[in-house]
């Protein structure tokens, strides 16, 4: 059985070369779970009390469940920066339900794609292809429809203060505090940025810009990468014949 993205870092240990890319790809998908986890009408949710929010906080959790509904396309222009403080640039693409493109732009080998239940991640460079059943990740939880954050208790809390709405929420049932930090523009909501903090305590931030809601996407976009084919080695012909 193939192990989800969460586990490999320490799967690939032994492969010092592809380390690097594939725990970058890693990240990339635990920042992705800052969209995706909070929207998860009919999965399991981790078990904890729910929150006494007070009545500003829960019309604030309902504003922002409106927001991300009425998202049933996405484009974007990304920015990565990881817990070392390297940048990473590309495109997001959302389509509802079921389909995301996380297209990294050169000098990135990486292109993740979700779609029909699975996960695949293409290294170019290193012409690798990992995939991945959609429910073993974050990214089983954005492509439901239904969000509902004041009745999801992965959400551990929201505020709003100084033009920004923030939302804190955590991905494990192992959590006692929350990893991942969604940062919304305010009084008019527009998802601006979201945080991810690892097992080793870093942190990936991924800042959208150009966000066109409501986008016309190509559905080629959404179809899973294929590795390039081999080239076959052709044997010199030996003179004369």
């Amino acid at each position: 059985m193939r192990k989800s993205p969460e586990f490999l870092p320490i799967a690939v240990q032994a492969f010092p070369m592809r380390r690097s890319l594939l725990t970058r790809s890693v990240l990339a998908l635990a920042a992705i779970a800052a969209v995706t986890f909070l929207g998860a009408a009919g999965q399991m949710a981790p078990q904890r009390l729910a929150p006494a929010y007070s009545d500003e906080q829960k019309a604030l959790l309902d504003k922002i469940s409106a927001y991300l509904n009425g998202i049933h396309s996405l484009k974007a222009r990304f920015m990565q920066i990881g817990p070392e403080g390297g940048t990473d640039t590309g495109t997001l693409y959302i389509q509802k339900p079921g389909q995301i493109r996380f297209e990294y732009n050169p000098p990135s080998a990486l292109l993740i794609v979700a779609t029909d239940g699975r996960v695949y991640v293409k290294n170019s460079r290193l012409n690798t292809r990992d995939t991945y059943d959609l429910s073993d990740t974050p990214l089983g939880l954005l492509l439901n429809q239904n969000v509902d954050l004041k009745a999801n208790r992965a959400v551990m809390g929201v505020n709003d203060q100084n033009g920004m709405v923030t939302v804190q929420a955590r991905t494990s049932t192992n959590r006692n505090n929350s990893n991942i930090t969604m940062v919304f523009s305010s009084p008019g909501l527009d998802l601006r940025q979201w945080t991810v903090r690892d097992n080793q305590g870093g942190n990936t931030t991924v800042a959208l810009q150009s966000l066109e809601a409501g986008a016309a996407i190509d559905p080629a976009l959404f179809t899973p990468p294929q590795k390039a084919p081999r080239t076959a080695t052709q044997t010199p012909v030996p003179a004369g014949r």
